[in-house]
């Protein structure tokens, strides 16, 4: 007789597309996760083959060979990065409605920012670009206002203070100059919540536009507002090694 296969209850969801596996434990703590009718509890384990699996009392199907899906997408702006939202306001999940598996972003856009957002359904690789350790680096093109001198970009690019840390170095470059406003380049090396807004309000600046634009080696390009496309395969494995930018070379 075959051994029967048990896997941790997050993995399973992660590798169903339901959410990071970071994520699904969230959902598990709050109790939105049931194992053949009981709540589930982080640490439990499940023969997905057999075990009835919900998640806000909807099955989960479980494929034992998942379809992995790469995705990016163009986020405009007025769009909050979840897949659903209890205020009714617009989420990305509306802007890749006719992909034909479930996707999951990884990481995240604030509601007033744009650009590049990835999605997948792929657990191990969204662990792989999110974790800490890889230090994947991220290019955004920031507009500010009134102006920007060279104290400030320093400050920028040696580390400021918010939420009692100090933020890692930056790169900045500037783009263009005009009156009343300049556009940056920024290259951050960590993720935290809204770090490009809070820097730029410690020191007097506005942020008027916020647009990423690359995720480590993997840019954007001329993607339009709104639009998602599959990565390439050379892409996946970009983002999957990614090695930090050599030393001396642009980004």
């Amino acid at each position: 007789m075959a051994r029967e296969e048990f896997i941790r209850l997050q993995k399973v969801l992660a590798e169903c597309g339901v959410a990071s596996r970071r994520k699904s434990e969230e959902l598990i703590e709050r109790g939105a996760v049931k194992v053949n009718g009981r709540v589930a509890h982080i640490g439990d384990k499940v023969n997905p083959k057999k075990d009835r699996i919900t998640v806000h009392n909807k099955k989960i199907t479980y494929a034992s060979k998942p379809k992995y899906r790469y995705i990016m997408l163009n986020k405009p702006r007025g769009f909050v990065t979840t897949m659903s939202d209890e205020h009714g306001r617009k989420c990305v999940a509306d802007l890749i409605k006719d992909v034909d598996v479930r996707v999951y972003p990884v990481g995240r856009l604030d509601k007033d920012s744009e650009g590049m957002l990835i999605f997948t359904n792929d657990g191990a690789f969204a662990n792989t670009v999110m974790h800490p350790k890889k230090s994947i680096y991220k290019v955004y093109r920031v507009t500010v206002r009134p102006s920007i001198d060279e104290e400030q970009i320093i400050a920028l690019e040696t580390g400021i203070e918010i939420d009692g840390k100090k933020t890692a170095p930056a790169q900045v470059r500037v783009i263009t100059r005009q009156e009343g406003r300049v556009v940056l380049e920024i290259v951050l090396h960590e993720g935290r919540n809204r770090e490009i807004r809070k820097m730029c309000e410690k020191l007097g600046l506005e942020v008027a536009r916020l647009k990423r634009t690359a995720i480590g080696q993997v840019k954007m390009g001329m993607l339009k507002q709104g639009d998602w496309r599959d990565l390439t395969q050379e892409e996946v494995k970009k983002l999957s090694a990614n090695p930090n930018p050599p030393k001396n070379q642009n980004y």
